[in-house]
């Protein structure tokens, strides 16, 4: 393999997918490979929620429009050209092993340990356990 082509970072606001957005950033330079930023509102989160759905995802998607439009500047900062954002409602472990990778060729997805939101800890960690044991494509994991 002559290194990688095409790069998947999740992002979700915490502090490990910040980690896991600058070594993205840092491979995706090494390589001169297209970079993916996906955040994935996850709508089952939402759902649980006792405030109004629709009002929660409004505010979600701007949140995470304002924090997208940041990391595409700073990845064109370091000096990447192919950066492109993916910003969804749904259920990130499809979205980020299936959906994205069979759209845009993704040889190596990216995501941070653990991350953040009002799950349990344990169930975003079965999230990114569910990425390592069911990607098409090499993962790495960071913390």
């Amino acid at each position: 393999m002559d290194g990688y082509k095409s790069i998947l970072v999740a992002i979700d606001g915490s502090k490990n997918a910040d980690k896991a957005f600058n070594e993205a950033v840092n491979i995706a330079v090494q390589n001169q490979a297209s970079l993916y930023i996906a955040a994935i509102i996850n709508e089952e989160e939402l759902s649980t929620s006792s405030f109004a759905y629709s009002k929660i995802l409004k505010e979600e998607q701007e949140k995470t429009e304002v924090d997208m439009l940041k990391r595409i500047h700073d990845a064109k900062e370091a000096g990447l050209s192919q950066v492109e954002p993916i910003v969804e409602v749904g259920d990130p472990k499809v979205f980020i092993t299936k959906t994205i990778p069979e759209a845009h060729m993704i040889d190596l997805i990216i995501v941070g340990a653990t991350g953040m939101g009002s799950i349990t800890r344990e169930k975003v960690g079965s999230t990114t356990q569910y990425i390592v044991d069911n990607s098409p494509c090499s993962v790495l994991m960071v913390k």
